[in-house]
């Protein structure tokens, strides 16, 4: 089998290095099956559509100016640069890819496997379709960041409580043993004295 080099797979503006040996694209329906009590068919519901997966798998030899390993080497900046610590959706160019309408996907995983007698690697992406989801916000009706309350504790939350426990804690509750109108040094001693 030969195979040619392909120049038109781009991930991340990239060109991928080696030979592309095949590229899959594989999109799924989501189907949930219901459990229905004394049927012997299970009746499915569609709720939608999982993201597209794509699995590439490239021969990659040594070149006059690079070896393998150093061709090896872009595919895994490509995965991770130095100093990422989550991965980032990038931007396939592709024709396969095109066809399904993926544009954008996530480095889900990348692995190598060595050939002795042929002192090729092959590599093996995994790429999962990115599709961005926006979440739209809506105003509360008060968050406690622009109101005052009437109460001691100063904050939205106070003008929500019932008149009866806004006059439980205005009203005197009592004194600390510990405090009782002493200074710092009278209140610590009587805390010490208190039995656990």
């Amino acid at each position: 089998m030969i195979y040619v080099e392909d120049e038109l797979i781009k991930l991340n503006g990239v060109v991928l290095p080696g030979l592309v040996k095949s590229i899959e694209v594989i999109e799924t329906a989501k189907v949930d099956e219901q459990e229905v009590e004394g049927s012997a068919t299970k009746p499915k519901q569609a709720t939608g559509y999982e993201d597209a997966k794509v699995n590439i798998e490239l021969i990659i030899d040594d070149t006059p100016s690079q070896t393998k390993y150093q061709r090896y080497a872009t595919l895994r900046a490509i995965f991770r640069s130095p100093g990422q610590s989550v991965p980032q959706p990038i931007p396939i160019i592709s024709e396969d890819t095109a066809a399904h309408g993926v544009e954008k996907v996530i480095f889900k995983k990348l692995s190598h496997k060595g050939e002795n007698k042929r002192g090729q690697l092959t590599a093996t992406l995994e790429l999962w379709e990115y599709i961005p989801q926006t979440i739209t916000a809506k105003s509360g009706s008060s968050s406690g960041s622009g109101k005052s309350g009437s109460g001691k504790s100063g904050g939205g939350a106070a003008s929500n409580l019932k008149a009866g426990y806004k006059s439980y804690l205005s009203n005197g509750r009592g004194k600390s043993p510990a405090r009782d109108d002493a200074d710092a040094t009278a209140a610590m001693n009587k805390v010490t004295a208190m039995p656990y």
